[in-house]
């Protein structure tokens, strides 16, 4: 399981839809909502590690699916917002 305790350094993309993020959020991470992922690559570099976060990490799951098939480096954050143990 892929546990966040510190997002130093992290790129963190929330893939979760907007109004889930009422409910909190992991701070300074990118809010690209999984149906929008496709239109928002240029947001984002192949030179980069991205930590893709949702609720419970079955969403991440599919985002880094597609994003991995387009070349990017992504790790799924297992567990989702469940896992992680910061402020929001």
């Amino acid at each position: 399981m892929s546990e966040i305790r510190s997002t130093d350094n992290l790129n963190i993309i929330d893939v979760r839809d907007p109004e889930e993020y009422m409910f909190g959020t992991i701070p300074d991470a990118q809010r690209i909502p999984m149906n929008t992922v496709p239109d928002q690559l240029d947001l984002l570099s192949k030179e980069k590690t991205y930590h893709i976060v949702c609720q419970s990490g079955s969403r991440s799951h599919m985002v880094c699916q597609y994003l991995s098939q387009q070349g990017y480096d992504v790790v799924n954050v297992m567990g989702g917002m469940g896992a992680y143990r910061g402020n929001l």
